[in-house]
């Protein structure tokens, strides 16, 4: 009996001093949101709710704009330019032979480590989660359903070669009937019945929605809440591309997605627009169920919240509807945190990574940090405590194409030396490549040392074979007796 009390004393210890987690992942999701005003008819009330009562990252940045190579660098805390990792990956494979992660200890594994009892469902890293990197899983369902019978618009293909690249799941429409036949309803059902259950130390729990991630399928109720003629189209210039690098073209060459022309023409553009607010919508009020569930559990005082994006999501931006570039509208995603010793309703401007969210939580936590995180703690700039650090956020696309975003400007460098320069002061789309401008070419140096010293080889275990660009890029760059292959120029 006395062994047990004093147990009981030390899980109550553990849990005071470490409080719990409770970790949101939200596919695609970009920042058309309530509470930064970025589209007058987005509807997200919880989304909303959830950032008055703490902190949120209005210029945060995904290391890789897709979702296996992103999650992968957030989950090990380390680069893609550090990994190899540039594209999809069984999440399995993340450690195997790969010198750089073949000892990581991941985000949740790290909280096990220190005591945390772990959880999770749905789509955490790229499919759901490591074997036993989690004490208890809810597993995903499989793929991103469901689906009706027949496609309701798109057919996947568009224009791509169907014998070498695939099919999107990129559609649009009201389906299925009702929310209670969504994978992320039940995924919510599941949280909220542990969060009723008693623990006798801190809890890691993760959950991973499914949407906004295409087929942008959602019942007729979050279609109506934004009517048609409410629907204005992205920012769009049919001769923006003109002046970006050939290698640019390439790489946002995606022939099975719709593209901004034929989403014009067909007059399908507002309705792409309207099915993806329809799909925030409705993971906005499952994150609201997710919330309550929280809050009418004996856990709402003692657990940090995180919920954050793995990329954001292009709406007919650069002539498109992906995620797949180094451009503003593809790598910029929520981020929020909430946590007892955080300000509340404080938004901040300042460019940051999503690599920081796993540094962030072990301070927040009171776990001791990880060495090996390349990214840096947030808790000192929510806290408004004097920093050293200059703030900037650097994404991925593949082996040597970098992006760098500071608080004024965005610089690319391609493989083959190719640049992009933008000044969001005057030029938030990006529409005016001044990369050749000479009155930027001091902002352009500096940026440039922020450029990855490391540009380690493709991952045998990852690889991209939707897009054609990927393919050639780790072909070339990265033998298959695994020796270096110089780059010397754009691909052909």
């Amino acid at each position: 009996m006395n062994a047990c009390k004093d147990g009981d004393k030390i899980g109550e210890i553990l849990k005071k001093e470490h409080p719990n987690v409770l970790f949101i992942a939200v596919d695609d999701l970009n920042n058309m949101l309530g509470v930064l005003d970025r589209y007058s008819n987005t509807k997200t009330p919880n989304l909303d709710k959830l950032a008055a009562s703490g902190v949120m990252f209005s210029d945060a940045h995904c290391q890789a704009p897709l979702c296996g190579p992103s999650r992968a660098s957030l989950m090990t805390g380390l680069r893609p330019s550090t990994t190899g990792i540039y594209g999809m990956i069984n999440d399995n494979k993340i450690r195997s032979e790969n010198p750089a992660t073949k000892d990581i200890i991941m985000l949740p594994e790290y909280f096990g480590n220190n005591g945390y009892h772990t959880m999770g469902i749905g789509k955490l890293f790229h499919d759901h989660a490591p074997d036993g990197v989690l004490d208890e899983s809810g597993g995903r369902v499989k793929g991103f359903g469901p689906y009706p019978k027949e496609r309701l618009v798109w057919d996947g293909y568009g224009t791509a070669d169907r014998e070498k690249y695939g099919r999107t799941s990129t559609d649009w429409g009201a389906f299925p009937e009702a929310d209670s036949l969504m994978p992320d309803h039940k995924s919510v059902d599941w949280v909220a019945e542990r969060l009723n259950r008693k623990y006798d130390k801190p809890f890691f729990m993760g959950i991973g929605f499914l949407r906004v991630h295409v087929p942008l399928y959602v019942p007729q109720k979050w279609f109506d809440m934004h009517p048609l003629d409410s629907i204005k189209t992205r920012p769009y210039r049919k001769d923006d591309l003109n002046d970006v690098p050939p290698i640019a073209l390439q790489i946002n060459d995606l022939p099975m997605m719709p593209s901004t022309e034929w989403a014009i023409e067909s007059g399908e553009w507002p309705k792409i627009i309207q099915a993806y607010l329809a799909c925030i919508s409705y993971v906005d009020y499952e994150i609201g169920r997710l919330i309550d569930a929280l809050d009418n559990s004996s856990y709402a005082d003692d657990t940090v919240i995180v919920l954050w994006s793995d990329h954001g999501y292009r709406l007919g931006e650069k002539g498109t509807f992906a995620k797949h570039a180094l451009w503003n509208s593809a790598t910029n995603a929520p981020l929020f945190f909430a946590a007892p010793q955080l300000p509340k309703g404080k938004i901040i401007d300042t460019p940051v990574e999503m690599l920081s969210i796993y540094p962030t939580l072990l301070e927040l936590c009171g776990l001791p940090a990880y060495e090996r995180n390349e990214g840096i703690s947030l808790v000192p700039l929510m806290q408004d405590k004097e920093m050293d650090e200059t703030y900037v956020a650097l994404t991925t696309f593949g082996m040597h194409n970098h992006t760098v975003k500071s608080d004024k400007f965005r610089y690319i460098q391609y493989e083959d030396g190719g640049e992009e320069f933008y000044d969001h002061r005057y030029d938030k789309n990006e529409f005016a490549n001044q990369a050749e401008n000479p009155e930027y070419r001091k902002e352009i140096e500096r940026l440039k040392r922020y450029l990855p010293k490391t540009n380690v080889q493709w991952d045998p275990n990852s690889s991209y074979t939707f897009q054609p660009y990927f393919v050639e890029n780790k072909a070339r760059t990265s033998g298959s007796d695994g020796s270096p292959i110089k780059v010397i120029g754009a691909p052909q």
